[in-house]
């Protein structure tokens, strides 16, 4: 009877959240109703009433507030603005140099902000109109930028991976490591794209190398030497062990206030909008993992869980045959679904299964991240789309950027294979 109400459970979260219910609603409102029909509504009550506490106590977590203020004191204060510039000088030679630069300025970007669409966001206003008056093709300019946000999800610190570190049970550090050299290899695939298109469609992507003569590489560090400064004091702490990701957080917070009240880039109306986007975002995090950390005990307490996972080991499925599922079904559920959603609903279904196959939950942590970024390119609800719509809309149409942004799928559709195929591209950082 459990597994029964557990599967019905199932099926009623995929119709609401296909009827667009919010995603924390949906998760609470099954895991209740299917306690309720189990156990009675004094024991689902008192799931609820557990769970918040539960969830929210966890010590780790308070990582999450820290990166994301650290990420809006940085963007609201513009220590990030110099990135693209410092970008630039860097690749000036390339063909399709602009584009790249914006690339690997959101690489640089995504160091201090965690977020692929505060991200898109930053480098969308800086380099897209530079990019159309240098003879981009403002839908690939747009689609370039759109591309290059999901990068500040996948580099750390990225909030993803510390949602998912908790919810697995393993070292937010070792999923940050292996995230760096995911992150680093979707950044060169992406400017292998751009080099391609320039090279075969000069029209699209300008050939000739971009003119920053007047720019010195020593004006470029002094430009972005709080972002180096940052990232040295939290990654170098970090992976050094003498700091958690908790303390990390922290210290990268107090640093990007200091470091913005020191270069008097930070007033009182940009630290109210950093304060209050920081706790908008956490706080919808939060209710989100609540709801999803009562839909695993619900889970468990069915025994869908176990008969799942039962169930997949019966079909002998090989390694790749699973991945291949994985794969879209995350695809699939990145086309209606915002990343902490699909992440939260799907983790208690599929951390036992992957258990069972004694995958390493570091590598698919990594791996399930560059799903989930993927869907935030992706027709109908890609939100890096949107948020580039918002910035540029007087150089493209919703329609121009996806257009434009598809090319780029080819190249996250390879790095997923190179990942699912070598899992050591994964794992030589991050370590199992």
């Amino acid at each position: 009877m459990g597994v029964e109400i557990g599967l019905y459970g199932l099926l009623l979260l995929l119709v609401l959240l296909a009827l667009r219910v919010p995603v924390a609603l949906s998760l609470i409102l099954v895991s209740l109703g299917g306690a309720s029909l189990m156990f009675g509504t004094d024991t689902a009550i008192s799931l609820l009433a557990a769970k918040p506490y539960e969830f929210v106590a966890k010590w780790t977590l308070s990582a999450v507030p820290m990166f994301l203020l650290m990420g809006f004191v940085c963007y609201h204060s513009g220590l990030t603005s110099g990135l693209f510039n410092a970008a630039k000088v860097v690749f000036r030679w390339l063909p399709g140099g602009l584009a790249i630069s914006s690339i690997f300025a959101s690489s640089g970007f995504a160091a201090v902000c965690g977020s692929s669409v505060a991200c898109a966001a930053a480098m969308g206003r800086i380099a897209i109109p530079e990019m159309v008056r240098s003879g981009y093709k403002p839908s690939f300019a747009c689609g370039t930028i759109a591309a290059g946000g999901t990068i500040g999800a996948l580099i750390p610190p990225s909030i993803l991976m510390i949602v998912y570190g908790v919810f697995a049970q393993v070292s937010i550090t070792q999923v940050f490591l292996g995230g760096i050299t995911i992150g680093l290899l979707t950044a060169v695939s992406y400017s292998l794209i751009v080099l391609a298109v320039s090279w075969l469609r000069p029209d699209i992507a300008p050939r000739k190398a971009e003119d920053v003569s007047h720019y010195s590489v020593a004006r470029a560090l002094i430009e972005i030497w709080p972002v180096i400064v940052l990232g040295v004091l939290v990654f170098g702490g970090l992976f050094s062990g003498l700091f958690t990701a908790t303390e990390a957080g922290a210290v990268g917070a107090m640093g990007s206030i200091l470091i913005s009240l020191a270069l008097r880039r930070l007033d009182m109306p940009k630290a109210k909008k950093a304060f209050l986007e920081t706790l908008s975002t956490t706080a919808s995090l939060m209710i989100i993992g609540i709801g999803a950390s009562m839909f695993t005990v619900f889970l468990s307490l069915s025994g869908v869980a176990a008969y799942i996972s039962t169930a997949v080991t019966g079909w002998s499925l090989s390694y790749l045959e699973l991945m291949l599922i994985v794969v879209l079904i995350y695809l699939l559920l990145g086309l209606f679904m915002e990343p902490f959603g699909a992440m939260l609903v799907t983790l208690p279904i599929f951390l036992p299964v992957f258990e069972l196959y004694d995958l390493s939950l570091i590598w698919f942590g990594v791996l399930l991240v560059k799903l989930l970024e993927i869907g935030m390119i992706t027709p109908p609800v890609g939100m890096n789309i949107f948020v580039i719509r918002s910035v540029a809309s007087e150089y493209a149409s919703l329609m121009d950027i996806f257009r434009g942004v598809a090319i780029f799928l080819i190249a996250d559709l390879a790095v997923v294979a190179l990942v699912i195929l070598f899992p050591e591209i994964v794992m030589f950082l991050g370590g199992s």
